[in-house]
């Protein structure tokens, strides 16, 4: 599993990224005499995106939306299963909201998400915390449920489905900037790395028709937005013949038909319009193809950042990871993007250390391997088990936590001299900075993120979000570039 930014996730100092432990809530959109909904999202930029899609079924139901659950209706917790603090939050967060309850008896409280499908039971029965529980793949069945509600029942759907895409939903914008925005190409995953409880949460992989992604990528720009990310667990395994399930178009592809793969999905939405920018997250190594790479380059409006977790340095680790690549795999792979894309790529990570039966030994070389790379930022944790998982089933949780730790200050204090020190690579170059909008310390500057990534600071000046802006970059720390707009 990718694209986790968990509350346990240690980052990099200043690393410019939100986190689980700062949900996004919905905004005030509601009107008079609507039902009003709250939803606040956990987790991985999947399940912001989810939201999305929860709000528009919610709105054809005619239920405004809310930035206040004490004034809801109805408060939705979309949530995340990745870690066991990451589920304590959300715990904490459904007492807290069920003591204003108790003041509002008139109120629905639901979970959605990773964690509705993995603690069903206990919280609808044991626990008794919420009215209803709703899995990922189970939202077109919200209207139904909430009736079964009103009308004096607990409901839950938490069945996960093999065609389910939302293809032909148009998401609500959460708290939008009205410059970047998610779209979702993609469910489920088929890969079953060993410490991961995605693939029992979110179900098997399925692609959406590419279609109905490039035409919403046209009504995003249409409407304003400069810039799509394409969201999947692994986009790299991206593939359409017609067909959702992933089973079904290998089989029509072994008939020798025509397939779109990511490299072709990636093209098509690049092709839209060069002022919109393209991002996408997250590559498996096992599966991003020089096809891929040779597309990005392609393209200037493809940003040169790319999300490629390695986990561990250590082949016999990663085995047991069962990340199906190694070290040295990995490794060709960061040299394919350097010599097609460009030393200037970015490049990111998510890192677990203190897995189990990892040696002292094995740690090092993941630090060797992270000097090899040099990453521009990466996601850093150590390793707790996960009931369900392939590891909680197998492997001992064996290592000290006061290793773990240990290790983890090692792996963060490294990644903090990297990431200061390809920031330096950009100092005294100009960079196209697409401004997201006001800098949050200085009401003066303008903030925005190059094509790697990076977060650029600059002087507002005439200029405006929505804008793209040439920056020369002057100074830096390990997480922001600083900067003049020139000509």
């Amino acid at each position: 599993m990718e694209l986790i930014k968990d509350i346990d996730i240690i980052q990099a100092k200043d690393t410019p990224t939100e986190t689980c432990n700062t949900p996004r809530i919905s905004k005030n959109n509601a009107q008079k005499g609507q039902r009003r909904l709250y939803i606040e999202s956990y987790g991985c930029q999947m399940n912001f995106s989810d939201s999305e899609i929860v709000s528009a079924i919610m709105e054809k139901e005619g239920f405004g939306t809310t930035a206040s659950y004490e004034e809801a209706d109805l408060v939705f917790l979309n949530t995340c299963s990745i870690r066991e603090k990451a589920e304590q939050t959300v715990r904490n967060r459904l007492r807290h909201i069920n003591a204003i309850k108790k003041q509002k008896p008139q109120m629905l409280v639901g979970v959605l998400g990773c964690m509705a499908e993995r603690l069903k039971t206990k919280l609808l029965e044991e626990e008794k915390i919420v009215d209803l529980v709703v899995g990922p793949d189970a939202y077109r069945d919200l209207p139904k449920l909430i009736q079964e509600v009103d009308n004096g029942d607990k409901a839950v759907n938490v069945l996960l489905s093999r065609e389910e895409t939302y293809a032909d939903i148009s998401p609500v914008r959460l708290n939008s900037n009205g410059v970047t925005a998610f779209i979702s190409i993609m469910r489920g995953c088929d890969n079953m790395c060993s410490f991961c409880v995605v693939p029992f949460t979110r179900g098997r992989e399925r692609s959406r028709d590419p279609h109905s992604i490039v035409s919403e990528a046209q009504d995003l720009y249409s409407n304003g937005y400069k810039e799509v990310t394409l969201l999947g667990q692994n986009v790299d395994s991206y593939k359409w013949g017609g067909q959702a399930n992933k089973k079904q178009t290998d089989k029509i592809e072994k008939e020798g038909k025509k397939v779109i793969n990511f490299a072709n999905l990636l093209e098509m939405v690049a092709q839209v319009s060069p002022e919109l920018r393209v991002r996408f997250s997250t590559s498996h190594p096992k599966d991003i193809t020089d096809e891929v790479l040779h597309t990005m380059a392609k393209y200037e409006n493809i940003c040169n950042y790319i999300h490629l977790p390695v986990q561990s340095g250590n082949n016999r680790v990663l085995e047991l990871m069962n990340r199906t690549y190694t070290r040295e795999w990995y490794l060709d792979r960061v040299r394919a993007i350097r010599e097609i894309i460009g030393e200037d790529c970015g490049v990111s990570s998510d890192m677990i250390t203190g897995f189990c039966t990892e040696t002292e030994e094995e740690h090092q070389e993941t630090l060797s391997l992270m000097r090899e790379v040099k990453y521009d930022f990466s996601y850093m944790f150590f390793y707790s088990e996960r009931p369900g998982t392939l590891a909680d089933r197998k492997y001992e949780d064996d290592v000290p936590l006061d290793v773990k730790k240990r290790r983890l200050q090692e792996i963060i204090s490294l990644q903090n001299e990297h990431a200061l020190a390809r920031n330096q690579r950009g100092i005294d170059k100009i960079h196209k900075v697409l401004v997201e909008g006001i800098s949050k310390r200085n009401k003066n500057e303008l903030k925005g993120r190059n094509s790697a990534n990076k977060v650029v600071i600059f002087p507002k000046e005439k200029y405006k979000k929505g804008d793209y802006v040439n920056v020369l970059v002057t100074n830096c720390t390990g997480a922001t570039l600083f900067g003049k707009a020139v000509s």
